[in-house]
C-alpha cells in the first residue's frame, strides 16, 4: 500500500479506469506526472487548499469556461505544484486557457460529476486495501449466484470487473469467456511469458496493455484466468488479482463437474458406435436403434466414413467440440464419437454421392484437418459411402485403414481417401521391386539438389489430383510458388502432366523416392 502511495496514480491509467469513464482530458500535456490523493476546492475565486504537491485538485463548480479566472487558477494551481487540474464538465476550453495549460505542462480534466471522480481516485489511491476487500466479496457473491457453466461465470466476473475476462490454456488458447481478452495476434507473446511457473505481475502486451493470470487447478500446466487491462495502475490490479484468486476455485469445480458430464457422454457415445460396429447375430437390435435416434445418429440413407487420428497424449474428450466445431465450419453435418487416441466420424445423405459429391466431400474434409490445432498433428482417412446400418461400419472400417495409412504421409498432407486406397496399395506394392526402383530414382534425378524440394512438391501435387491450391496448403506456400515449381519439373524431366501415363509413371516414381 505505501508503494501506490509514495508512487501515485499514472493519469492515464486512472483515465483508463471505469470509475473515470466520464472524465476526459481537455488540455495539457498527455505524458503528465502521477497523480497522488486528491484535494477539492469549492470554486475559482476561493484560497487554494494547502499540502498541493503532486496532487490532484478537483474543482467542484465555478469555472467558467470564458472566465479570466479560470486561466488565474491555472497559475496558481502550477505554482502550488498541482500534478493536474479536474474541473465541472466536458465542453472545450477556450484556446487561451489550453495554451496556457500546455506552456505550463499542467493537464487540465473535465467531468460531469467532479465530485464522483474526486470519490473514486480518493479510495484509488488512500483505501486500495478495501478495494481489494471488496473485490473479493463481490466476486465471492458472483461465483454464488453464477450459473453452472464456466462462460456464465466469466460474463459475470467481466460485469463486475468491466474488464474482459476469459480462460485460456498455458499456450494462450481461447478455452472461455471473451475471446477478446487475448487478441489472436498477442497469443505468442502471451503463451511465451506464461511458459514456466504463474507470474506476480501483469504480462506486458503490445499497444502497452497489461493481462492479469491466474492458475485454475494443480496440473502441471494448468489452464490459467486471465483479465485484460489496458494500462498498469497498481490499485486495480490488486483488486484484479483479489478476483482472480476467489474466482479460481469457482471455475475449478465448473470445469470438474463439465469434465464429468464430459466424459460421461463420451463413454455412452463409444459404447453405442460399439454395438452398432458389432451388432449381435448381425442385426441391430431395437435397444440400441432407439439410442442412436436419442443421440441424433442417422441410421438410414448412405454414410461416408472419416477416421481422425491424433497422438496418445490428447484429450480427446475435451477436444471433441473443437473437432466438431470444424466440421460445423465447413458445412458437413457429421456425427463425431471418441474413439481410441482420435475421433471416428460420420456423414449422412439419402442417395447414393455421385463422384463429384465424393470428391466435393473428400476436400471439405481435407479443409476440417487444416482447421484443427496444429497441436494434434491430426492424420485423417475417408472411407467410400455405403448404405445402412451396416455401411457405417463398413465405412469407418475403411476410414481407419486409409487413416494408418495417412498417418506417414507427409507428403500428402497426413490425408487418405480409400476411394483411391485400393489402386494406391497395389500400385505401392509395385514400385517397391527391385526393376522399378532403379528406373524411379533414374527418372527423378534432375531434380536431385534442385531448390525447393521439388520431389516433395511434385508427390504432393500429384496425390492433390494436381490441385495447385491444395498442394499449397499441404506444402504451407503460396499456390503460385507451386505453379512455378511444377512448370520447372516439366522443364527438367521434359515431360507433360496432362498426360495420363506420364503422370502416372512420375506417380509412382515418386512414390517410391518418398516411401522408400
Amino acid at each position: 500500500m505505501t508503494e501506490v502511495l509514495t508512487d501515485g496514480v499514472p493519469l492515464s491509467a486512472m483515465l483508463a479506469h471505469p470509475s473515470w469513464r466520464d472524465v476526459v482530458a481537455l488540455a495539457g500535456p498527455e505524458d503528465a506526472r502521477p497523480v497522488h490523493r486528491p484535494v477539492a476546492a469549492r470554486d475559482v475565486a476561493r484560497p487554494l487548499p494547502d499540502a498541493l504537491e503532486g496532487r490532484l485538485l478537483v474543482l467542484l463548480d465555478g469555472a467558467d469556461r470564458g472566465d479570466w479566472r479560470l486561466d488565474a487558477l491555472l497559475r496558481r494551481a502550477h505554482g502550488a505544484g498541482v500534478a493536474a487540474l479536474l474541473v465541472p464538465g466536458t465542453a472545450t476550453l477556450r484556446m487561451s486557457s489550453a495554451l496556457l495549460a500546455e506552456r505550463l505542462r499542467l493537464p487540465v480534466l473535465g467531468a460531469p460529476d467532479p465530485l464522483a471522480a474526486h470519490l473514486a481516485l480518493e479510495r484509488m489511491t488512500a483505501e486500495p486495501g478495501l478495494l481489494r476487500a471488496e473485490s473479493a466479496l463481490r466476486t465471492t457473491r458472483v461465483c454464488a449466484r453464477a450459473g453452472d457453466g464456466v462462460d456464465a461465470l466469466l460474463g459475470e466476473l467481466g460485469a463486475l470487473l468491466d474488464r474482459p475476462v476469459a480462460l485460456v490454456t498455458a499456450d494462450a488458447r481461447h478455452l472461455a469467456g471473451d475471446p477478446a481478452t487475448v487478441a489472436p495476434g498477442e497469443q505468442d507473446t502471451v503463451a511465451r511469458q506464461l511458459a514456466g511457473p504463474p507470474l506476480p505481475r501483469p504480462l506486458d502486451l503490445p499497444g502497452g496493455a497489461h493481462l492479469l493470470t491466474h492458475p485454475v487447478g494443480t496440473e502441471r500446466v494448468p489452464p490459467r484466468l486471465a483479465v485484460r487491462l489496458p494500462a498498469r495502475l497498481a490499485p486495480e490490479a490488486e483488486a484484479v488479482t483479489a478476483a482472480l484468486e476467489v474466482a479460481s476455485g469457482a471455475v475449478r469445480e465448473r470445469l470438474a463437474l463439465r469434465r464429468l458430464d464430459l466424459e460421461r457422454s463420451a463413454r455412452h457415445r463409444t459404447s453405442l458406435l460399439g454395438e452398432l460396429l458389432r451388432p449381435a447375430g448381425g442385426e441391430i437390435p431395437d435397444a440400441v436403434r432407439r439410442h442412436a435416434v436419442e443421440f441424433g445418429w442417422r441410421l438410414d440413407g448412405w454414410h461416408t466414413g472419416i477416421r481422425i487420428g491424433t497422438g496418445p497424449d490428447v484429450d480427446v474428450a475435451g477436444l471433441r467440440a473443437e473437432v466438431t466445431a470444424a466440421f460445423v465450419a465447413e458445412r458437413l453435418a457429421a456425427q463425431v464419437v471418441e474413439q481410441g487416441d482420435g475421433w471416428s466420424a460420420w456423414t449422412s445423405t439419402d442417395q447414393e454421392p455421385s463422384t463429384a459429391d465424393i470428391e466435393r466431400h473428400a476436400a471439405a474434409v481435407r479443409r476440417v484437418q487444416r482447421r484443427l490445432p496444429e497441436v494434434l498433428h491430426a492424420y485423417v482417412g475417408v472411407g467410400r459411402a455405403h448404405p445402412g446400418p451396416a455401411g457405417i461400419a463398413r465405412s469407418l472400417g475403411e476410414a481407419a485403414d486409409a487413416a494408418r495409412l495417412a498417418q506417414g504421409r507427409e507428403a500428402s498432407g497426413r490425408f487418405f481417401h480409400v476411394d483411391r486406397l485400393g489402386l494406391a496399395q497395389l500400385l505401392l506394392a509395385w514400385t517397391r521391386t527391385d526393376t522399378f526402383q532403379p528406373a524411379a530414382r533414374s527418372l527423378l534425378e534432375p531434380l536431385a539438389g534442385e531448390p525447393g524440394d521439388l520431389v516433395r512438391t511434385l508427390t504432393a501435387y500429384l496425390d492433390a489430383e494436381s490441385s495447385t491450391a491444395e498442394t499449397a496448403a499441404v506444402l504451407g506456400v503460396h499456390r503460385n510458388t507451386v505453379a512455378a515449381r511444377i512448370a520447372r519439373v516439366q522443364q527438367l524431366l521434359s515431360v507433360d502432366l496432362a498426360d495420363p501415363d506420364e503422370r502416372l509413371a512420375l506417380h509412382l516414381a515418386c512414390r517410391t523416392a518418398v516411401d522408400g
